[in-house]
């Protein structure tokens, strides 16, 4: 296939991005003489997130002389992955990305990330084998290694202590009791109601969520059911009787419908809901809130609890990856001040692991620090169970398939479909995306 490479693409990219053409900074010195390699890094991560990649790229830059990483954070989601594609398709992309893993199909299929070489990787100190086995696993693409894994992130089960020892949830020891079972899920959230008058839930659910299609993403593959599978939605009756039940948990009172992030963090936070479903990242609010004392309730994390067969639970990661830049490919020198980077912050993601992150780096994720790391050590757990979105060009944070998802499954919890009309829907409109082909930028 002719990858298309267009004058107007390129003009496009130069109105639309200016600062993003200019001509890198001339190149300093370090104390031997030899010129500094500057690495222009984009990056999505923002909050939390973004402040400890910005410590972790201060303490690379003051740790060496030879290299200076500076860092760019562009807008999460969808405007994040079309300024990277289009900018590498005309050689104008950064030198370094931080990207989710479950998008690599995409963007190392379509051409848009260059592969890291085996040799590359020893020169850094770095191999396959430092890497916990299924985030590895999940940086390749076509036999090839397209990221260097940073983390993983699944949801988890938060819960109010309070509020949970009013319902009688708790053990002798303040912590949680087993929950096995969708039954079992389901009677915590109405006990909660029940004693407390308070939800016994809250999570995302406004349309455009994509917290609806994590949980039954999760779901589903605890029941040993793929989304899709040979080119076709492949969950059967089971994934109208999934999202119903997830669907019953709101009709029934247990949880508000309709709520967007910002609303159903802050009613768990402001301590008027027993449990929330999210991912770890919201961990470092919690801790703050702790800290300062303003929290108002002593909180527990856990792993999302089988509900089905397995504990099965949803969970992406963001890795590393060098985008090919077309006609404007990477030098051997440039390479090698990039991973030296990225070796860096692998072996000191311990601070990244304090924001709730599971770090995928092995040193670090089977240390004694990691190992005792609170609220960590409650949910780590769930790192034996992570499961991705599905490989496909049209998967992955903020990919189109996700997009169609966030329109429907929400739906049913406020009534405004069934979850057969939902389904439906979505298959309907996703339909054209598994049939068609892989893009080539």
């Amino acid at each position: 296939m002719i990858r298309r490479r267009r004058l107007s693409a390129a003009l496009l990219l130069a109105c639309a991005l200016p600062a993003l053409t200019l001509p890198p900074a001339a190149l300093a010195a370090d104390v031997s003489g030899a010129p500094v390699q500057t690495v222009r890094m984009w990056t999505l991560l923002s909050g939390g997130d973004g402040a400890r990649m910005r410590e972790l790229v201060e303490r690379f830059n003051a740790s060496q002389q030879g290299v200076r990483v500076e860092s760019t954070t562009l807008k999460w989601g969808e405007p994040f992955y079309t300024k990277l594609i289009t900018a590498s398709v005309v050689g104008a992309g950064p030198d370094l990305a931080t990207v989710h893993l479950s998008r690599l199909p995409n963007l190392a299929g379509g051409g848009v990330l260059r592969p890291i070489l085996p040799s590359e990787l020893a020169a850094a100190g770095l191999a396959g084998g430092d890497f916990l086995p299924r985030q590895w696993a999940k940086s390749q693409h076509a036999g090839r290694t397209y990221a260097v894994p940073l983390d993983q992130h699944p949801l988890v089960l938060y819960y109010n202590k309070k509020l949970a020892g009013q319902a009688g949830l708790l053990d002798a020891a303040g912590q949680l009791k087993p929950i096995e079972g969708i039954d079992a899920l389901t009677e915590a959230f109405r006990k909660i109601k029940a004693s407390t008058g308070k939800p016994g839930m809250t999570m995302e659910s406004a349309q455009s969520s994509y917290a609806i299609w994590r949980l039954w993403l999760s779901m589903l593959a605890q029941q040993g059911l793929p989304v899709v599978a040979d080119g076709r939605f492949a969950y059967g009756p089971a994934g109208a009787a999934t999202l119903a039940r997830v669907a019953g948990w709101f009709q029934a009172g247990y949880a508000t419908p309709g709520m967007d992030y910002p609303a159903s963090t802050s009613q768990f936070m402001g301590g008027n809901a027993g449990f929330m479903i999210n991912g770890v990242w919201e961990v470092p609010e919690l801790v703050r809130g702790q800290a300062q004392g303003t929290l108002g309730f002593e909180y527990g994390i856990v792993p999302l609890p089988r509900m089905y067969r397995d504990a099965s639970t949803w969970a992406d990661s963001h890795g590393f990856a060098l985008p090919a830049n077309g006609d404007n490919p990477m030098t051997p020198a440039k390479a090698r001040a990039v991973l030296a980077f990225v070796a860096f912050v692998s072996r000191h993601s311990l601070g990244w692991a304090e924001g709730g992150h599971i770090p995928a780096y092995r040193p670090v994720a089977e240390s004694a620090e990691f190992l005792a790391l609170q609220p960590n050590a409650q949910y780590a757990a769930a790192a034996r169970n992570v499961v991705y979105d599905p490989d496909g060009w049209y998967m992955g944070a903020a990919g189109p398939l996700e997009a169609i998802a966030s329109k429907f499954l929400p739906a049913p919890l406020s009534g405004q479909l069934t979850p057969e009309d939902a389904l439906r829907r979505f298959e309907t409109e996703a339909v054209r995306l598994l049939r068609k082909r892989a893009p080539l930028y």
